[in-house]
């Protein structure tokens, strides 16, 4: 590939997730798809329909993650879920304040992103904060924390980053069969579980489920397939156009928020660059602005008290420093990093409900001591 080829294909992979996040940001904002309501839901009403929208999502993404990894198109060890340390600390720290602060502000990244979209000046608040803090953990102060820290802490595991990895070393299969098969049993499963129930019947919960696992299964075909080069014009080596990491990516939200707003605050220094997380902010927030102008939904909203700033600051506080930390939220290693059936992944995913879970219990308790 020469360097006319690598600028259209950075070029191209740029506008096919610019394209695809937009699309994103209106499935998103048209079907309420959120993982800290599907988890507040379950501990207020009991009820499971937003959980297994979520389900449906990560099922969708495992199945179609493993069937490109089979077909031979994508390697999860070039993913940045590829690593033969398993950060379990960092994980279960990182997904605990990740938890607890988006409960505080109300909701997730992605969740924050489309508020912005449809009007929602608490959500920029929250961006703002989140962003800074996550760019501080992620190369500041904070990230000596969390490199000199949390990160020393790790289990040794070559091949067992990834379930299918795992199975393939105990049953002798390659690594693609092994995957293949994992996802089959483990993504079937929840496929199952999640289409179960009347609700699930209902249009809008369907499409929001299989709309975002697809979205996020179509990002590591642009980035692991189409933006893919095996010998890069400068350097000779095999790349990933458009990413941050120099590994194929899919959609995860909390890193590029601080990343958008680095290369905002710095961006004469002629090192910043565009990349496919930062491209799928806008998108995401354009997206849902669309919508909600389209369906007469946007609204301009703001802060109710001090109180309520106190609390959302907070939470974009912990979410920036969980997100970097965990490397990814509910979106880049719920459902992203979920697909690859990453060990690690799993993990965040349980502390982040678990953190989520407690700050909710915390909040009724207090509602109940002081109406």
């Amino acid at each position: 590939m020469d360097a006319v080829q690598l600028a259209t294909t950075t070029l191209t992979v740029l506008l096919c997730t610019w394209a695809l996040s937009m699309a994103l940001g209106a499935v998103l904002h048209a079907t309420h798809f959120c993982t800290m309501g599907a988890i507040s839901d379950v501990v207020l009403m009991h009820d499971t329909t937003r959980l297994k929208q979520w389900g449906l999502a990560a099922a969708v993404a495992m199945l179609g993650f493993a069937a490109m990894h089979w077909a031979g198109w994508i390697d999860p060890r070039q993913s940045i879920y590829g690593s033969d340390k398993l950060l379990w600390l960092s994980s279960l720290v990182g997904g605990g304040l990740f938890g607890i602060g988006m409960v505080l502000a109300s909701g997730c990244t992605s969740k924050s992103l489309v508020r912005l979209g449809a009007g929602n000046l608490k959500s920029l608040v929250v961006l703002l904060v989140m962003g800074l803090f996550g760019i501080a953990t992620l190369k500041g102060l904070l990230a000596v924390w969390r490199v000199n820290g949390l990160e020393t802490t790790y289990l040794h595991a070559p091949a067992q980053a990834f379930v299918g990895s795992w199975l393939a070393l105990q049953t002798g299969w390659a690594v693609p069969q092994a995957s293949a098969m994992a996802a089959l049993c483990m993504g079937g499963a929840l496929l199952l579980w999640s289409l179960q129930g009347r609700a699930m019947a209902y249009r809008p919960l369907l499409w929001g489920g299989a709309g975002v696992g697809m979205a996020v299964v179509a990002l590591w075909w642009f980035t692991g397939v189409l933006g893919h080069g095996l010998e890069h014009p400068e350097t000779l080596e095999e790349f990933f156009v458009a990413t941050a990491s120099g590994r194929m990516e899919s959609f995860s939200f909390t890193s590029p928020v601080g990343t958008v707003l680095d290369a905002f605050m710095y961006f004469s220094d002629g090192s910043k660059r565009l990349t496919v997380g930062m491209v799928s902010v806008f998108g995401v927030v354009m997206g849902a602005c669309i919508h909600a102008i389209w369906t007469r939904s946007f609204r301009w909203e703001g802060f109710v008290n001090r109180a309520d700033l106190v609390r959302h600051v907070l939470g974009g506080a912990l979410m920036g420093v969980g997100g970097v930390t965990a490397m990814g939220c509910t979106i880049g290693q719920g459902l992203s990093g979920l697909s690859t059936l990453s060990w690690m992944s799993g993990l965040t995913l349980l502390a982040i409900g678990l953190g989520a879970w407690l700050t909710l219990i915390v909040q009724i308790h207090q509602l109940e001591r002081h109406p």
